[in-house]
C-alpha cells in the first residue's frame, strides 16, 4: 500500500463516519459501511477537484439506484450560451493495493448515460437526486444552452484501460465538447496538500529588466514555453496555490483552444510571445547573476503563478500531446512578470491577483475580502453572534457561520428580490453585481436575516416536505425572497428600517413564523405557476427553467396585486 492510498484511505473513513447522518437523510445511505465509504470518496473528490465546500458538494451527490453510473453531478454558470457540466464516477476498493484499472464496466456505464442524460426528450427513469440535476441540465439544453461535458472517473487505482479507451473513442466521445479525466489517490493528495514552498531556477531567454522598487523587486523577461512544461512536470498545481482560475481544460475554453492551436501550428509558434499576455509570477526571494547581459538563471525561492495558469497548464497539456512532433517550439517564448514582495504583503498579494485576473469574475470572493464592504460587516456581524467569513475556508462553517459567498446568494434573492440571479448568476456575484449585492446601505442585520431565510429554504429544498410541490427542490430563491417579504410585513417595517435596533425583534418573529412563511411562499408559487401554465402540470424540465427566468417574478407580482 502507497502511502497515498493510505492517506485517502484515512480520510475515506473519517468523512464516512462523519457524514453518515447526511448520506442516511439525502441517500437513504444507512448501515452499510461499504457504500458509505464508497460516498464519502465520491464526496472527497467531488470537494477536491471542483474546491466546494462541504455543502455544496453534498448536494452534488446522486449516488443510489437508478443512477446511469453517475454518483455526483455539478452544473457549472452559463456562460456565453455554454454551460459545464461535471459528471463523476467512483469506484472505491477495500483492497488497498492501488494496482487495480478503473473497471471497463464503469466506462460504459458513462458512455450510455451521455447518450441519453443530455437528450431532453429521451424517457428515462432515475433516483430523486438525479432526476433534479438531469431535468436542470435538459431544460438548459432546451433554452438552446450548450452543454460541455467533463467526465471525471476516480479510484483508488489506475486509469481505465486501453480497450476501455479504445471503447471512449470508437463512440466518438472525445471531441471539443466532451473531455475525460481520471483522479485517484495520487491526484487527490496532490490537490489536498497545503501550500509548500516551491524553489526553483527559471531559464530565461534573451534580456530581462530588473528593478527595485522600495521593498519589491520586478523581473520582467521571456522564457521559453518548454521551460514552463518542464517547470509544470516538475510541480503541477503547486504553482497555482494562490491562483483564483482553475485549468478549466482545453473542452469548450476558446482562449485555451486558441493557445494549443498557435502551439501545434509551427507556422505560428514564433508568434506565440505576441498573441499571450503572458504569465504574472509571485515570489519571497529571487536572485540572478547581473554580471550577465542576457539568458539569465534566475534562482527563484517561494515560487507562485498568479495569474496565467491557465496558459501554463495549458503548454504543459499541449506539449505533452505533440511529443515528437514539436519542430520549431524552440522558438515559442512567454513573457513573465516576476515579482519579489516582502513576506507581510499579503494585501498586496491580494491586491495583485486581482488586477491581473479581474477579466474573468470567477473566484473574485477572495479578492473582493478585504474590500472595506466586507470588514465592516465582518466586524458588525460579529457583534450580533454570528461569525462572516470573508475569505473561503476549508473548515466547515457551523450554524452561526455566514460566508460572504452565501451572503451574496441571500441579499440578491431576499432582498434585491433576483432570485434567479441569486440562483444562476454566481460568476457574478463578486463581479458585475457586487456593488447591487453590496451596496452602501446593506448593513449586518439584513444580512443574517437573509442567510437565514435562504438556509431555511435551501434546507428545504434538499430535504423536500411529503407530499410538497414538484417545484420546491428548483426554487429555494424565490421562497426565500418571498419569506423575506411576508416577515417585513409582519414586521411592519420597509427593508431599509432592518437594522440591529430591529435585529432581535426581526430573529424573534422568524423563529417563531418561519414554518408558516415557507408554508405561505410555496402556495403563492403554487398560484403562480397554475396561472403562467393555465393550470396545466408543466414538466420537471419547464419547472427547472422557469426558476430561471424573470417570467414568474411578474406573474407572482400580478398576484400580490390581485389580493
Amino acid at each position: 500500500m502507497s502511502i497515498n492510498v493510505g492517506i485517502v484511505d484515512q480520510r475515506v473513513r473519517k468523512l464516512a463516519q462523519d457524514l453518515a447522518t447526511e448520506f442516511e437523510t439525502r441517500l437513504n445511505i444507512k448501515n452499510d459501511e461499504v457504500k458509505q465509504r464508497s460516498t464519502a470518496f465520491v464526496f472527497l473528490v467531488v470537494k477536491t477537484v471542483l474546491d466546494l465546500p462541504d455543502e455544496e458538494a453534498l448536494d452534488c451527490l446522486t449516488e443510489g439506484g437508478n443512477d446511469f453510473g453517475v454518483d455526483a453531478v455539478h452544473i457549472g454558470d452559463v456562460e456565453d450560451s455554454e454551460f459545464t457540466v461535471t459528471l463523476f464516477q467512483g469506484k472505491y476498493k477495500k483492497d488497498l493495493a492501488g494496482s487495480s484499472n478503473f473497471p471497463q464496466g464503469g466506462v460504459e456505464k458513462v458512455i450510455q448515460a451521455i447518450r441519453y442524460l443530455f437528450d431532453p426528450d429521451a424517457i428515462i427513469t432515475t433516483n430523486p437526486q438525479l432526476t433534479t440535476r438531469i431535468e436542470e441540465i435538459r431544460s438548459l439544453v432546451r433554452d438552446g444552452h450548450i452543454p460541455r461535458v467533463r467526465i471525471v472517473l476516480c479510484n483508488n487505482g489506475l486509469k481505465w484501460s486501453e480497450t476501455a479507451q479504445q471503447l471512449i473513442d470508437s463512440e466518438g466521445l472525445t471531441d471539443d465538447q466532451i473531455g475525460w479525466e481520471h483522479i485517484n489517490h495520487d491526484d487527490i493528495v496532490r490537490l489536498m496538500q497545503a501550500a509548500r514552498q516551491v524553489d526553483d531556477t527559471l531559464r530565461l531567454s534573451g534580456k530581462a529588466i530588473v528593478e527595485d522598487l522600495d521593498y519589491c523587486r520586478v523581473l520582467i523577461g521571456k522564457i521559453p514555453v518548454r521551460e514552463i512544461e518542464v517547470l509544470f512536470n516538475r510541480h503541477g498545481d503547486l504553482l497555482l496555490e494562490r491562483n483564483v482560475r482553475r485549468f478549466l481544460g482545453l473542452q469548450g475554453n476558446r482562449v485555451n483552444q486558441a493557445i494549443d492551436y498557435t502551439l501545434r501550428t509551427e507556422a505560428e509558434r514564433e508568434n506565440f510571445y505576441f498573441y499571450n499576455n503572458g504569465i504574472t509570477l509571485l515570489c519571497r526571494k529571487f536572485t540572478y547573476n547581473a554580471l550577465q547581459g542576457e539568458n539569465f538563471q534566475v534562482r527563484v525561492e517561494g515560487l507562485q503563478i498568479i495569474n496565467g495558469g491557465q496558459t501554463c497548464k495549458t503548454i504543459q497539456a499541449t506539449l505533452a500531446a505533440l511529443a515528437g512532433a514539436d519542430a520549431g517550439m524552440e522558438k515559442a517564448f512567454v513573457l513573465v512578470r516576476l515579482y519579489q514582495l516582502p513576506s507581510d504583503s499579503a494585501d498586496l498579494i491580494r491586491s495583485i491577483t486581482y488586477a491581473t485576473n479581474s477579466q474573468n469574475p470567477v473566484d473574485l470572493r477572495d479578492l473582493r475580502s478585504n474590500d472595506p464592504k466586507q470588514k465592516n460587516l465582518e466586524t458588525a456581524i460579529l457583534d450580533m453572534g454570528y461569525t462572516y467569513h470573508r475569505h473561503r475556508s476549508e473548515a466547515s462553517l457551523k450554524s452561526n457561520d455566514i460566508s460572504s459567498a452565501i451572503a451574496a446568494v441571500a441579499v440578491l434573492s431576499v432582498w434585491r428580490e433576483r432570485p434567479q440571479q441569486g440562483k444562476f448568476f454566481g460568476r457574478e456575484h463578486f463581479g458585475k453585481l457586487y456593488d447591487l449585492i453590496f451596496s452602501d446601505d446593506l448593513n449586518a442585520t439584513q444580512v443574517v436575516i437573509a442567510t437565514l431565510l435562504f438556509r431555511f429554504a435551501e434546507n428545504k429544498r434538499r430535504r423536500p416536505p411529503e407530499g410538497s410541490p414538484d417545484f420546491v427542490p428548483y426554487a429555494s430563491c424565490f421562497l426565500a425572497m418571498l419569506m423575506g417579504r411576508f416577515l417585513l410585513k409582519d414586521l411592519n417595517i420597509s427593508l431599509s428600517q432592518l437594522d440591529h435596533r430591529k435585529f432581535t425583534d426581526a430573529k424573534a418573529k422568524l423563529d417563531q413564523n418561519i414554518e408558516n412563511y415557507f408554508s405561505q411562499a410555496v402556495a403563492s408559487i403554487d398560484e403562480a405557476i397554475k396561472r403562467l401554465y393555465c393550470d396545466q402540470a408543466p414538466s420537471l424540465q419547464r419547472l427547472a427553467a422557469t426558476f430561471r427566468r424573470g417570467d414568474l417574478l411578474v406573474e407572482l407580482a400580478r398576484g400580490e396585486r390581485v389580493k
